[in-house]
């Protein structure tokens, strides 16, 4: 089953995911970008693990291998290589939201600032 999962996803699968309550407890939004992006805006409910700490803190996303993991950033291009790295490591079901938090930004939730 895990290798029919699509290394990406759209921000509005995203979207409809997390407005469904008990869809959105069985993934994991995860930001990769820097604290200080971090800081300037975010999804709500996204965990921040910036994409240098992913090989340090593995263990955190530990129980949430078997659910689904999405990771993000600004446009897309390091949530690719921490999902490509993800997994390598045994978190099959992890997926790149494409367009990162700059397309949510346009498509999703104009509220959330663009930088």
């Amino acid at each position: 089953m895990s290798e029919n999962v699509p290394i990406e996803i759209d921000a509005q699968t995203v979207a409809g995911i997390l407005q469904d309550e008990t869809a959105a407890a069985k993934m994991l939004l995860v930001d990769c970008r820097e604290q200080s992006e971090y800081e300037i805006c975010q999804i709500g409910g996204s965990q921040l693990i910036p994409m240098n700490e992913i090989p340090h803190r593995l263990g955190e996303l530990e129980s949430h291998r078997a659910q689904s993991i999405v990771v993000h950033c600004h446009h897309g291009g390091r949530s690719l290589r921490v999902v490509e790295y993800l997994r390598e490591n045994g978190f099959p079901t992890a997926q790149n939201m494409t367009g990162g938090i700059d397309l949510w930004s346009q498509q999703i939730d104009d509220t959330v600032p663009r930088y």
